[in-house]
């Protein structure tokens, strides 16, 4: 029998009040908090806390105060990740951002959610779907980003929007829920 880590790391329906899960997820609060109160100027002490809470990270990250997420282990950040002030990513399950990506103030990633039947609600049961994020994607201050997304590459985000559905490559989305508002957008070289 699977215990519920397990469960939860092969992306099936778990408990979200197992001690060994709750455990994981102090590690990353600690973690968190550590890398929340250190001065900018410690940028390799930074990087290292970084590295120690995230699953993968690419060269040169930088992640602003005040940072939360409830694993960290599930996160991969490619070269170049940015990550601005008050953002929030519950990866309940893998949390995938390319090469340089930036993420405004207050945006927040759900890889998690819990299921429509009140029933499995009140058992605690915890669900999750990859967020996947390609390379040059700007996300906008105060967007949220829901369980099972997709952008492509060169993608922006427009502030305050509700991306609730996948986007391919090129685009300038926005709105709540996020609708393309423009296509074309030049490419990164």
């Amino acid at each position: 029998m699977k215990t519920e880590k397990e469960k939860f790391l092969a992306g099936e329906p778990y408990n979200i009040m197992d001690p060994e899960l709750a455990a994981d997820e102090t590690h990353a609060r600690r973690l968190c908090k550590q890398l929340n109160e250190l001065d900018d100027t410690a940028t390799t002490e930074k990087d290292h806390v970084i590295r120690q809470l995230f699953g993968s990270v690419g060269q040169r990250p930088w992640v602003q105060p005040n940072f939360r997420c409830d694993f960290g282990y599930n996160i991969h950040v490619g070269d170049d990740f940015m990550c601005n002030y008050d953002n929030v990513i519950l990866d309940i399950a893998p949390v995938t951002i390319g090469d340089h990506c930036m993420l405004a103030p207050h945006v927040q990633i759900y890889a998690a959610y819990h299921p429509l039947d009140p029933a499995g609600r009140d058992a605690f049961v915890g669900l999750g779907k990859p967020v996947t994020i390609g390379d040059h994607v700007w996300v906008g201050g105060g967007s949220v980003i829901l369980p099972g997304v997709t952008l492509g590459n060169n993608v922006v985000v427009g502030a305050n929007s509700t991306v609730t559905k996948s986007f391919g490559d090129n685009v300038v989305i926005a709105g709540s829920p996020a609708r393309v508002i423009r296509e074309n957008v030049p490419v990164a070289k």
